[in-house]
């Protein structure tokens, strides 16, 4: 019988995402021996009753025991300390992120240890298939334009007096679609009805190509029209920013910084990795609106420009504001998975010409990942 263990997320104190006792019930069903951590789900209001209510055989542990089981699920990549718990040959799930984080490629592979990168599941055509792009956008737009009510000028954001709310999206990917059905909503569907009741003005969003992005003199022209800029990006080189520092300076004061694409800094790279917009802090479940005069900025690595500052919003874990809706999410895509991997009596089964999960585990797995490396 194959044990999976779900241990709490502790990266910060608003981190409350935990498994839905139906997901963990699902598992069992499958048969699977489910382990839990001690508190587990209480952020979210469920206790040890919830889940054994669902799931008669679920155990709950030590955070140690937790983390010695055959597979060790959980949304967020953990720490090394837990990681140096797992048994080499056992098998972590998580959002790896092997393409930007080469230095957990490392350490997995150093101690022994085989993994399947959520972000890293995709389908024969390239699609992701563990993935809630439609709350990263909808949360973060959400959260900006709340700020920009706070802070817009005279006449004021729900004055219909006011010019239409210009909006700048850079890259129009997967996010980026889902950027402009919610920013066309300011991210809350009962606030525009009510404005478009009053007679307010909508919003203008452009949208900039990758090939535009690089022309200065345009640029700095839209962005000195722009209310909220929005970076949805997926860049294939991190050492080059979309929006250098300098730029942010010909911004309005009252203007917003919407960071969706919540890429790290790393100073000790070289050159160092830097965000799409230059000179904004990296934000999470705790502290994810930073005013210009916030001392998030003062802490940035010092090989990061944040001379020209304005209000910023930046989350690491956007669908994690509503972590009900979240887990209800990530519980549906993962079942298939979790079935595929257990009927197959494990991941060292699974058949990289297999079926449709089979392949598509297969192309997260970290040793098929070292192969294509």
């Amino acid at each position: 019988m194959l044990t999976f263990g779900l241990p709490c997320m502790r990266q910060e104190a608003g981190e409350r995402r935990d498994f839905l006792p139906s997901f963990v019930a699902r598992l069992e069903k499958l048969g699977a021996q489910v382990v839990l951590e001690e508190g587990y789900g209480f952020g979210m209001g469920y206790g040890k009753e919830d889940y054994r209510r669902l799931a008669p055989r679920v155990r709950f542990a030590s955070h140690d025991e937790v983390y010695r089981q055959d597979y060790v699920l959980i949304l967020r990549y953990p720490g090394e300390d837990e990681l140096r718990l797992m048994r080499p040959g056992a098998c972590l799930i998580a959002m790896i992120h092997y393409p930007t984080r080469p230095e957990r490629v490392k350490f997995l592979k150093e101690r022994g240890l085989e993994a399947i990168s959520l972000d890293s599941v995709k389908d024969d055509t390239g699609r992701r298939l563990v993935e809630n792009l439609q709350a990263v956008a909808w949360n973060g737009v959400e959260v900006a334009f709340k700020v920009l009510r706070e802070q817009s000028p005279a006449p004021g954001f729900e004055d219909p007096r006011r010019p239409p709310i210009r909006v700048t999206l850079l890259g129009a990917g997967a996010v980026g679609g889902h950027v402009v059905r919610a920013v066309a909503r300011y991210g809350d569907i009962d606030l525009r009805a009510r404005l478009a009741e009053g007679g307010v003005p909508g919003v203008l969003t452009t949208v900039v190509d990758y090939d535009v992005a690089s022309l200065e003199e345009v640029m700095i022209d839209i962005l000195s029209q722009t209310d909220l800029l929005i970076d949805a990006t997926q860049r294939v080189d991190s050492t080059k920013c979309v929006i250098p520092n300098r730029w942010i300076g010909h911004m309005p004061r009252h203007a917003v910084l919407l960071d969706l694409s919540v890429d790290p800094y790393d100073c000790s790279k070289s050159p160092p990795l830097v965000k799409g917009i230059e000179g904004i802090p990296q934000g999470n479940l705790d502290q994810y609106i930073f005013r210009p005069d916030d001392p998030a900025f003062e802490r940035l690595p010092a090989c990061v420009d944040t001379t020209h500052r304005r209000t910023s919003v930046s989350c690491y874990s956007w669908p994690g504001i509503y972590p009900q809706a979240c887990m209800e999410v990530y519980g549906r895509q993962l079942s298939p998975l979790m079935r595929t991997i257990i009927e197959a009596g494990g991941v060292e089964n699974i058949n990289p010409q297999g079926k449709y999960f089979e392949r598509a585990i297969a192309r997260a797995m970290l040793s098929h990942w070292q192969a294509e490396e």
